[in-house]
């Protein structure tokens, strides 16, 4: 029964801010409950990878826009919305600056460098869930909407098809896209072993989707969105997790 009250807590008030995309609509006595309730029940750490960064910039808009520094801001925001409810995300970056060793040249070996150390700080978490960040972008400016690619990691396709459903009633509700799992060729994806979604959050090919994807109330509401799918899924569901 308890464990029941905090789950409608917690769900009913991050709804709430998700209409109202106000922090100052959680009072303080509903911030404490939630504090508590994941407290009681041990959760899986969550681990946000804000894809790309340093020298890899990832995709990059007819304008000139860069996906790196967007994965980076809906990272952080989705990083300080779960503090208000006392969770503390593990970053696999923090900035756009990455340290690379000095013997590391080529852009290629950079990356390879930079994958393999998340991989190896995500797996060095025994009990994880990952959320990795990312910009689509396509030849035609038509292709538009989020959509969340998850792993072949156990609970990761639950996870996805969540989250996707609640980008669609939240966000976009023309957003016809689905879960899908993604390629082998990820390395990321491919080598962690924890529940792993990688989000491509829009389509910087697509003029309108560009344009929100830079608002910062927009950034915003998409990490609410993120951190609410993982506090319904591992905090008070977690027989999918087991």
């Amino acid at each position: 029964m308890l464990k029941r009250i905090f789950k409608l807590i917690i769900l009913g008030a991050v709804s709430m801010v998700i209409v109202v995309m106000s922090f100052s609509a959680i009072s303080t006595a509903n911030i404490s409950y939630i504090q508590a309730s994941a407290n009681i029940i041990e959760s899986p750490v969550l681990i946000i990878d804000p894809g790309h960064g340093g020298e890899d910039g990832g995709a990059v808009s007819n304008s000139g826009v860069i996906e790196s520094g967007i994965n980076l801001d809906i990272s952080l925001k989705m990083r300080d919305f779960c503090a208000l409810f006392g969770i503390s995300p593990v970053m696999t970056r923090n900035s756009e600056t990455i340290d690379y060793p000095e013997d590391l040249t080529s852009l290629s070996s950079k990356k390879v460098y930079d994958q393999k150390s998340r991989v190896e700080l995500i797996n060095s978490y025994d009990n994880a869930v990952l959320v990795s960040i990312h910009q689509n972008i396509f030849p035609s400016s038509k292709p538009f909407g989020a959509q969340v690619l998850y792993s072949k990691n156990q609970g990761s396709s639950e996870f996805a098809e969540n989250l996707q459903k609640l980008l669609v009633e939240k966000i976009d509700p023309e957003n016809y896209r689905v879960a899908a799992q993604i390629q082998d060729t990820v390395y990321l994806m491919k080598n962690v072993n924890c529940p792993a979604i990688l989000i491509e959050c829009g389509f910087l090919s697509n003029p309108s989707d560009e344009a929100q994807l830079q608002d910062p109330g927009y950034q915003l509401k998409l990490a609410m969105t993120f951190a609410s799918s993982y506090f319904s899924q591992f905090i008070f569901n977690q027989e999918n997790y087991a």
